[in-house]
């Protein structure tokens, strides 16, 4: 589609953002009694689709990306863009499929259902070593993480060569759309998803060549610079951080790590936020969409923090920045 065919897709997008949940929403609900105050809240949103069944919160969040999906097919917005925002679910059914089919252990990864690369698509593929039949930007990163899964049977390797290899495809996916704000998207992604793998290789001890591995390149990092902070220590870490355009995340990574986390999260919300100015790209359909899959992962984790009994305290400091 071009910028102005999206003029009458973006006026809906502004109906539908007016539904989305905002920070006070979140703020309510996380003082609320448990999950069932919760559900009955979003229940009364519209979230849900009005059976009984929507007193089961995982059902009731299905439905809810369900209706995102329609929404956008109904808008014929560009399969391509939810082509790429789809690489980190496609990676993990990968993942799951590999340590399902060459370990004895169950996997611990649950599969998405993903039409076309489900459970029985990705068993079968690497079943049959068929690597032909995935997607382009995934053969060899299939191939690699299979074979040394068989030869080591090491699952962080495996992870590592998954992971590295989404990054990448991403990374490259965003740059070739020609859409600023996918490209800015993968981007903010990539850079985010380095900054925590180079604290979490901080912490547990990893050397230099594991994080070369690791981390991805891209245009807002030195990843090389960033590696050796990584191994010099948490001081030296936070110090490239500083001097890099990142210092909100050292001062979250000082604080403590549900912080970091938190910080994580919100970047990639601010990199959306400027879409609310938009109105004749594609741009406000994919921060929608993305404003969606935020808000439900938030309701996720507020469901999950209630159900093993959190204090209200102990939430709130998971709570992150919501884009309605």
């Amino acid at each position: 589609m071009r910028d102005l065919d999206y003029i009458y897709a973006v006026a809906r997008i502004r109906v539908k953002e007016k539904s989305l949940l905002s920070d006070d929403d979140i703020r309510r609900m996380a003082g609320m009694e448990d999950c069932r105050e919760i559900l009955n809240a979003l229940s009364d949103r519209g979230w849900g689709d009005g059976s009984l069944e929507d007193d089961d919160g995982n059902r009731m969040l299905e439905v809810e990306e369900k209706k995102t999906a329609d929404l956008m097919k109904e808008l014929k917005a560009d399969p391509e863009i939810f082509r790429v925002l789809s690489f980190p679910r496609l990676y993990h059914n990968l993942k799951a499929g590999i340590r399902e089919l060459c370990t004895a252990e169950p996997p611990d990864h649950l599969y998405y259902d993903i039409e076309g690369f489900g459970k029985e698509d990705v068993c079968r593929i690497l079943r049959e070593k068929d690597y032909t039949a995935l997607p382009e930007h995934m053969r060899k990163t299939a191939q690699r993480a299979q074979e040394a899964m068989l030869r080591t049977q090491d699952g962080q390797k495996c992870d590592l060569i998954i992971d590295r290899g989404c990054l990448d495809a991403c990374e490259k996916a965003g740059r070739e759309s020609g859409i600023p704000l996918l490209e800015e998207y993968e981007e903010s992604c990539v850079a985010v998803t380095d900054i925590k793998i180079a604290v979490r290789a901080q912490k547990t001890g990893k050397d230099l060549k594991f994080l070369k591995e690791a981390l991805a390149p891209c245009r807002t990092l030195n990843t090389d610079i960033l590696a050796a902070a990584a191994v010099s220590g948490e001081i030296s870490l936070r110090d490239y951080l500083t001097g890099h355009g990142f210092a909100e995340a050292a001062e979250a990574l000082k604080d403590s790590p549900s912080a970091f986390e938190r910080w994580c999260d919100n970047r990639i919300i601010d990199a959306i936020l400027p879409q609310k100015r938009n109105s004749v790209s594609a741009g406000p359909l994919i921060a929608y969409y993305l404003a969606r899959e935020n808000e439900i992962r938030m309701i996720r984790i507020l469901l999950t923090a209630k159900a093993n009994g959190f204090s209200e305290e102990n939430i709130r400091k998971r709570i992150r920045k919501m884009y309605g």
